[in-house]
């Protein structure tokens, strides 16, 4: 089991680090810290994003969403925000932050008791789930000082909330870290035949606890790869890059990533070695 900076064990993830478009760090920090050992069963890690721009200055980020259910704390708000189907721009100006807790795929349906796929696309006031403590919750993140007291709130009250087992929610962490990590698996049928489950079994395990169709979460992890790749310029050619995340055939690339990224691999390579900002939702 490996063990992250603060030497606490944790799960094997199963999320990218990926998902940022662009050229990262600009203009805005990113820190990410894994979760206590408790809560890893369900929950992949804590986020602060932080800026502080001169005044008058606008920036914006671009991100291609995982396939996660995140707690946002943003501008004194806190919200449930589910799976996001498409790329997305978040616009920001002067000094601030935004505190978000993501979730494991799979891992939120025992908090939400419903089909993670009633969340896809949506944001929706945490609230709605936890009552009067969502408030209370949200005015102590809003007078925490730093990255570490946001966690310990968080997390204190992630335990007062902390729902009973799911028998399913194992068997879908499995089967998402085999998508993430498993070259091997390039079709829904390779993981059919992994986990010796049928298609349609399959469909409906990952509409009730992810929100999302494997087919989808298989074609995100690898766009996530690809776009980090030709950001970073250390991918060769983007032909090299589709053969390497498993596309045999590289028209079937080239329109998943411009689909996704809103640019062809050659443009967002362009744009991302001239650090500008390759493009806006």
């Amino acid at each position: 089991m490996p063990t992250d900076r603060l030497g606490q064990t944790r799960q094997l993830a199963t999320t990218s680090e990926y998902g940022v478009l662009g050229v990262r760090d600009i203009d805005f920090t990113l820190e990410r810290v894994p979760v206590s050992p408790d809560l890893s069963s369900l929950v992949e890690r804590h986020w602060l994003v932080s800026w502080a721009l001169p005044p008058g200055r606008r920036a914006s980020v671009t991100l291609l969403p995982h396939p996660c259910v995140n707690l946002v704390f943003d501008r004194g708000q806190l919200a449930v925000s589910g799976v996001g189907s498409a790329r997305f721009s978040y616009t920001y100006e002067g000094v601030g932050r935004v505190f978000g807790v993501k979730f494991r795929p799979g891992g939120f349906l025992p908090f939400l008791g419903a089909p993670v796929a009633e969340l896809t696309d949506q944001v929706r006031p945490l609230s709605a789930l936890w009552g009067a403590d969502a408030a209370a919750m949200a005015a102590e993140l809003g007078a925490a000082t730093d990255l570490d007291a946001l966690v310990a709130v968080a997390e204190r009250y992630l335990r007062a909330h902390w729902p009973g087992p799911d028998p399913e929610t194992a068997r879908v962490g499995r089967i998402v870290r085999a998508l993430l990590h498993d070259r091997e698996i390039t079709r829904v049928a390779d993981v059919c035949e992994r986990f010796g489950i049928t298609p349609r079994s399959l469909q409906r395990l990952f509409h009730r606890h992810v929100g999302v169709s494997p087919k989808w979460v298989l074609r995100r992890y690898r766009l996530h790869e690809a776009a980090a790749r030709l950001a970073e310029g250390t991918s060769g050619t983007w032909t090299e890059v589709a053969v390497e995340l498993g596309y045999f055939d590289q028209s079937h690339f080239i329109r998943d990533f411009t689909q996704a990224i809103g640019l062809t691999p050659v443009a967002y390579a362009a744009a991302c070695q001239a650090r500008q900002a390759p493009l806006s939702a």
